[in-house]
């Protein structure tokens, strides 16, 4: 998930120990950066280091080429918290869950101002649907929000520590993690009826889900981080008509999961460092390293693709503790650009004019 996830927080907290600087920064390309007329820019969640109040928000102008690395501290004059886990646009309007700062800010999509901050204890992952924002609470619900009011006005009980959410087929699928119970994952993902909003069963998945992905072919991806001892980490495919567990593919997973689909292709982090490719239409393994240039990444930490390019976007957390970096790849795999974001940049936004 993009994220700087709690199952595996004790293993990235013996790597921090540097706050990330709040200033403009230089783009370092290697390249010109490609512009769609449509796109105004990319913003960069830095989940920074838990406990160390320095999550910050990274922006990339198209137009004018310049990285601001503190965004919504320049613009709000306040920090945005502690451990930003996810950011999504929808509308005009973008939504921030600060994680340790138990909070939902939300903010204008084009200028970062801040609009309404929500509190909502132990927020996670946002998505989407017909007017409504579902976010997650490691609490074991998901809260829905008016996104025209901006209140929460119900909650819908899932499962234990839900991660990450997605809509597909007209159904809200959320993982429940289970990753406060070391040892003693949770092993479902909540089906949730997106009229009534509620939970209308539970399916049984690899142990301690946590990101998700879906394609055009009626295939939800789920991919888990397993118990850390007798259960490997893996990926599980459900078919969104029935909700049966379609297959299990033998997938080499380590302890951060990202995964975005782009057309045909899932893409997804590897135990060793690489960016995997699994053909959606064909179910099979297309490819173990989608990156064909030689670009070395230390460690992935989030993956986005834009629909509208075909350029898949990937961050590198390095060591946790200092700047991060984001690539853009072409569809090819082909390095275009770098830029410096702050720390474990986790989640990225692209947002249009």
């Amino acid at each position: 998930m993009k994220q700087f996830k709690l199952n595996y927080l004790f293993i990235a907290l013996a790597l921090i120990s540097v706050l990330s600087a709040c200033h403009k920064d230089k783009i370092v390309p290697k390249s010109d950066t490609p512009t769609a007329v449509t796109r105004a820019g990319l913003y960069i969640l830095n989940q920074g280091n838990f406990g160390g109040n320095n999550s910050t928000l990274t922006y990339y102008d198209y137009t004018t080429k310049q990285l601001t690395a503190d965004f919504f501290s320049s613009v709000n004059g306040s920090k945005l918290g502690d451990t930003g886990n996810d950011i999504e646009i929808y509308g005009s309007k973008m939504y921030i869950t600060v994680n340790n700062s138990n909070r939902v800010d939300v903010v204008n999509a084009k200028t970062g101002k801040l609009i309404k901050q929500d509190s909502l204890h132990q927020c996670r992952s946002i998505a989407f649907y017909k007017g409504n924002a579902f976010i997650t609470s490691y609490d074991g619900y998901v809260a829905v929000m008016d996104t025209t009011t901006l209140t929460i006005n119900k909650t819908i009980t899932v499962g234990r520590n839900p991660e990450q959410l997605l809509i597909s087929n007209g159904k809200l699928y959320v993982a429940n993690s289970g990753g406060l119970s070391f040892g003693n994952p949770d092993k479902t993902v909540s089906v949730v009826d997106l009229t009534s909003l509620t939970e209308t069963k539970k399916i049984t998945v690899i142990a301690d889900p946590v990101s998700l992905a879906a394609d055009t072919y009626g295939n939800v991806y789920v991919l888990s981080l397993g118990d850390f001892a007798s259960i490997a980490a893996g990926m599980t495919i459900i078919d969104n008509t029935t909700d049966a567990v379609k297959s299990q593919p033998a997938v080499n997973l380590g302890y951060n999961i990202p995964i975005t689909v782009q057309g045909d292709f899932v893409y997804y982090v590897t135990a060793d460092n690489k960016i995997a490719v699994y053909n959606a239409k064909t179910q099979t393994a297309a490819q173990t390293n989608f990156i064909t240039d030689g670009t070395v990444i230390t460690t992935p930490f989030a993956i986005t693709a834009d629909p509208l390019t075909g350029e898949i976007f990937i961050t590198d957390a390095k060591d946790y503790s200092s700047n991060g970096v984001l690539y853009a790849f072409d569809k090819t795999g082909k390095k275009e650009y770098a830029i410096t974001t702050g720390i474990s940049p986790g989640k990225i936004a692209i947002v249009n004019k």
